[in-house]
């Protein structure tokens, strides 16, 4: 559910007085922030932020693009590593089985030359 549109976005208070403190500064340092479910706001483009993504904290820096998003969404929690071996096995039996196949096929049809050629020299 979304949240109401008469509350506005949520963004954490502390970040707001970050945002404000660097726009005074000319040091862009990079805002450390484990608040993934603040809103993104217009005050934070060309902003970097590190985000904990619950390891490690990953660099962004917020474009027109992102306002709306929430800071969480461009810092992934989870790292896909690819499919279990037991996929990779399941594919390798059944190439396994449709090379069986052809060869059958290859030895059905040289027996059957056989057969044929017995025939007509007999």
């Amino acid at each position: 559910m979304a949240r109401s549109v008469w509350k506005g976005p949520f963004v954490d208070p502390s970040l707001i007085k970050k945002i404000e403190k660097q726009k005074n500064t000319t040091n862009m340092k990079p805002i450390k922030t484990w608040s993934r479910k603040s809103t993104i706001i217009p005050e934070f483009v060309g902003s970097s932020f590190l985000i904990h993504n619950g390891k490690k904290f990953i660099s962004i820096t917020i474009s027109e693009d992102m306002v709306g998003h929430k800071l969480g969404e461009f810092s992934p929690t989870r790292q896909f590593s690819g499919h279990t071996p037991a996929d990779k096995k399941a594919k390798q039996v059944a190439d396994q089985q449709s090379v069986a196949k052809k060869n059958l096929k290859k030895k059905k049809i040289k027996i059957l030359k056989m057969y044929l050629f017995r025939k007509v020299y007999l």
